[in-house]
């Protein structure tokens, strides 16, 4: 009898639901995985999640197996979902390592991971990506209207799994224009608040002089 495929076998290796089950939390995940296990396409609830964030972490793997992580990030919506099963964004010019480009070369597994800091949730994306050359059509697809970076190739990742991870242990923290506008709101809520102050303390001083 052939062993179950779920699309999170991925990440739970034989090795890993070992684990599982000697730390007490395989039966958990089994219950999961036969209640469809994760996702495999992109949902509308995702799709608003990735269009909100300002950045990504890339994880690929080269040829002797020595993992690489890298950060890319832009406005809102640098990161772009062109279908079902498909992100992309424009890689900008940088240092020119191209560490991440030769090592999917190599080996096209990849990883996407982001996090939002405000709402505290973070998203775990599988799949395979490759580099491919900045087009006119993928630019008009991609790049960030007015966003002053040069593009130098993009990146296309095939999604094969995702999951939503708690927020537990993510510490609460927020862009500098939040900040910014809810301390301009503060501030438009002290100066009303004073004006009423000045304005009670003027009738008052009216009364007390009749």
């Amino acid at each position: 009898m052939d062993t179950p495929h779920y699309s999170s076998d991925i990440a739970f290796t034989p090795a890993v639901k070992d684990l599982q089950a000697r730390k007490g939390s395989r039966r958990a995940y089994a219950k999961m995985e036969a209640n469809g296990s994760w996702a495999i396409a992109i949902t509308p609830e995702l799709e608003a999640f990735i269009g909100e964030q300002r950045s990504v972490f890339l994880a690929t793997v080269n040829s002797d197996g020595q993992p690489y992580i890298q950060h890319r990030g832009g406005p809102p919506g640098f990161l772009r979902v062109l279908d079902a099963r498909t992100l992309g964004f424009v890689d900008f010019a940088g240092n020119r390592q191209y560490i991440s480009s030769g090592n999917l070369t190599e080996n096209p597994k990849a990883h996407l991971f982001l996090i939002d800091y405000r709402r505290r949730k973070r998203v775990k994306i599988w799949g395979q990506a490759r580099m491919t050359e900045a087009t006119d059509a993928l630019l008009a697809q991609l790049m960030p209207e007015g966003y002053e970076a040069r593009p130098e190739q993009v990146m296309l990742f095939t999604v094969n799994a995702w999951d939503a991870n708690c927020p537990q242990h993510i510490p609460p923290r927020f862009e500098a224009e939040e900040v910014l506008a809810a301390l301009k709101e503060k501030d438009q809520r002290i100066a009303a608040l004073q004006d009423e102050l000045a304005q009670l303390r003027g009738r008052m001083e009216n009364k007390g002089s009749e």
